[in-house]
């Protein structure tokens, strides 16, 4: 509000439209998705990577495909949640699949953002 002239009465939202700036939650999530692409692509530390693996059902089935990843159990459902070898693995099996398939880091960052700011705005 300090940026725009707004006084502190006015709705945050169209603001943050203005500004093409996204909620706390999805600037993380973004960051995590990053990496996790990243780590994919063999763009991140072996020790990111080491925590990514493909899931591979038990039947084939025609419609897996090989984009989602394996989520191990979380002994603490309240913290085991929240921890980066969890946290990527669902937010990525929750992403639609063709920002999935995407093999540039530029595209990807570009179908991401657009994504969230249907999710944030829309």
């Amino acid at each position: 509000r300090l940026l725009t002239g707004f006084n502190r009465r006015h709705h945050i939202t169209p603001i943050l439209l203005s500004l093409y700036s996204f909620p706390v939650r999805f600037r993380i999530e973004f960051k995590i998705l990053l990496i996790t692409f990243k780590a994919l692509l063999g763009l991140a530390p072996s020790y990111v990577t080491e925590m990514l693996t493909p899931y591979e059902p038990v039947c084939s089935l025609i419609s897996s495909g090989g984009t989602l990843l394996a989520v191990p159990k979380s002994r603490l459902k309240s913290k085991g949640d929240r921890a980066f070898a969890i946290r990527a693995l669902l937010l990525w099996n929750d992403l639609p699949e063709e920002i999935r398939l995407v093999d540039s880091v530029s595209s990807f960052k570009s179908l991401l953002k657009t994504h969230y700011y249907r999710l944030a705005f829309m």
